[in-house]
């Protein structure tokens, strides 16, 4: 991957869509052991029934799918913060798409960008904002 800077970097610039394979019930499961996250409401589908909503993925899981949708258009080394907002939960079974794109780029080679984890009816299921310290050409 050639190297990213700053001055290539344009405001309303859209970063290509990361997609990711459905959600399967092996996946939260194993999402469970890794993340410590037991709890039966994302692995029980009577737990689930109960609570109204069935089986839901964990919201972490979601999370980390748009931050390596951030750390694929952007090195991880250069971003420094993502701040998110879950809006719907998401099911076994949905693709999650996550976009982004740039809404600033401030001084000191700082830019700020969007990050939007989506299924394939469009519903928002994750929203946010994350920013990178970029190196800049003129001190490379």
């Amino acid at each position: 991957m050639a190297e990213l800077y700053y001055e290539d970097i344009k405001v309303e610039e859209a970063f290509p869509v990361l997609v990711k394979d459905p959600i399967t019930r092996v996946q939260l499961v194993r999402y469970a052991g890794a993340s410590g996250d037991f709890n039966p409401l994302h692995t029980v589908e009577e737990v689930g029934e109960k609570a109204g909503t069935g089986i839901i993925a964990h919201g972490m899981l979601i999370m980390g799918m748009a931050a390596q949708g951030v750390t694929t258009w952007i090195p991880r080394k250069y971003v420094t913060k993502i701040d998110v907002r879950f809006r719907k939960m998401t099911r076994p079974g949905e693709v999650i798409q996550v976009k982004g794109k740039i809404l600033e780029k401030k001084a000191n080679n700082v830019v700020v960008g969007e990050v939007l984890a989506t299924n394939d009816a469009g519903e928002i299921k994750l929203a946010g904002t994350f920013e990178a310290v970029l190196p800049s050409r003129q001190s490379a």
